[in-house]
């Protein structure tokens, strides 16, 4: 089976295309095809280079790489913005290119919230009519769907992956951080992450934990969010407790990231606005309990897995952090409940979630006609019953 991704990509620096790179990478390793569509700088072994997000003939572009590669099935990764002008309008053009073609085409919505401007709601509208299936990672997600569009074709909760990765056996030790209790927070700073919160909350926090040091390992992209960077470093000089405060600023490559995660005790995630969350599942990863705010999407997580907390106010945000950086046998007990999750949540099993409902949608051009394909990795046929 031939999939072609659209989506970013690495080198490209967002979480969509680390996302996908995953995804990708998971899905092929399991023996399909795959045909990479990236914006321009997206590198590796068939991946092609196709538009800027600044084109105004994206779908144009996108569609004559699909009628040259002639995939099996279309799957993009979308997000707000990504797609050109008016918040991206032009994947719905890509769309109906698709469908003209029969071209079986899926969209994971990475952007589901009941307060979408007017714009991203017709958009969203138009990949719903468009789509043959659309797939969301939570399930509060498919009900707003449900509940606020009309929705013809199926919608599909397949959760975040999880890498499968093994602790930084020193990492405290790497960082100077021996023999301390560490909070984190990392991932891109920007206002909905709300980091000021926690810094806000350190002179509690010292008094009742002095052992404990908050690590800051965070960067703003270029030209995006400088304000509320300066913010957060100028919070942190003037909050006085430079002894219990660590930052670190870089580029942050994925081992680096893993020891970062690794050092850490509890991670906190206090955000304002948010759904699916790729720092979340990259500390599942090295299963690192956490403390988050009480939006549904964490909620729903904490409720699920039990790999952590959530606060409602500042109180219990203080009461919560000091509970797990005291409470050992504590967070041993979210880490293992993170590590039994982790094994259905794993990219291997996402991987085949996806191609899953991939053979679903390719149609049979007669009955009794079977979609075939033999692996070159893998010694094996690859038999797809489609939906009839």
């Amino acid at each position: 089976m031939r999939i072609a991704y659209v989506s970013t990509y690495p080198p490209t620096e967002c979480g969509i295309a680390t996302y996908t790179q995953y995804l990708s990478n998971a899905v092929a390793a399991k023996g399909m095809e795959i045909r990479m569509l990236g914006q321009l700088g997206a590198k590796g072994d068939n991946v092609f280079e196709v538009y800027s997000p600044v084109d105004k003939d994206i779908a144009g572009k996108l569609f004559f790489y699909v009628e040259r590669l002639t995939p099996d099935l279309v799957h993009v990764e979308h997000e707000f913005g990504l797609f050109g002008e008016q918040r991206g309008v032009q994947i719905i053009e890509f769309l109906i290119r698709c469908q003209l073609a029969e071209t079986p085409t899926i969209v994971t919505l990475h952007t589901v919230f009941d307060d979408l401007k007017y714009e991203e709601k017709i958009i969203v509208q138009h990949i719903l009519n468009l789509s043959s299936a659309i797939i969301v990672h939570e399930t509060f997600q498919k009900e707003i769907l449900i509940n606020n569009y009309e929705c013809l074709n199926p919608i599909v909760v397949i959760p975040h992956g999880v890498r499968e990765v093994d602790l930084i056996p020193n990492a405290k030790a790497l960082l100077n951080l021996e023999d301390k209790k560490v909070l984190l927070l990392a991932g891109y700073l920007r206002s909905t992450k709300n980091f000021e919160k926690i810094i806000s909350l350190l002179p509690d926090l010292v008094a009742q934990n002095n052992d404990m040091v908050l690590l800051l390992a965070s960067r703003s992209r270029i030209n995006e969010h400088s304000d509320y960077k300066d913010e957060i470093y100028q919070s942190i000089d003037n909050i006085g407790l430079k002894k219990h405060v660590k930052v670190l600023h870089g580029k942050f490559p994925q081992y680096t990231l893993d020891t970062i995660l690794s050092a850490a005790d509890v991670l906190a995630l206090p955000y304002t606005k948010g759904g699916q969350s790729g720092v979340l599942a990259q500390a599942s990863a090295l299963l690192l309990p956490v403390i988050t705010s009480d939006l549904k999407s964490f909620k729903n997580w904490i409720i699920e897995v039990n790999g952590g907390l959530y606060a409602e106010s500042d109180k219990e945000y203080i009461s919560q952090i000091t509970r797990l950086l005291q409470d050992d046998d504590l967070r041993n007990e979210f880490r293992e409940n993170i590590k039994e999750s982790n094994k259905h949540r794993n990219w291997a099993t996402i991987a085949q979630r996806h191609i899953d409902l991939y053979a679903q949608l390719i149609n049979d051009p007669i009955p009794g006609a079977e979609f075939y394909y033999r692996s070159r990795s893998k010694n094996k046929n690859k038999k797809f019953n489609a939906i009839s």
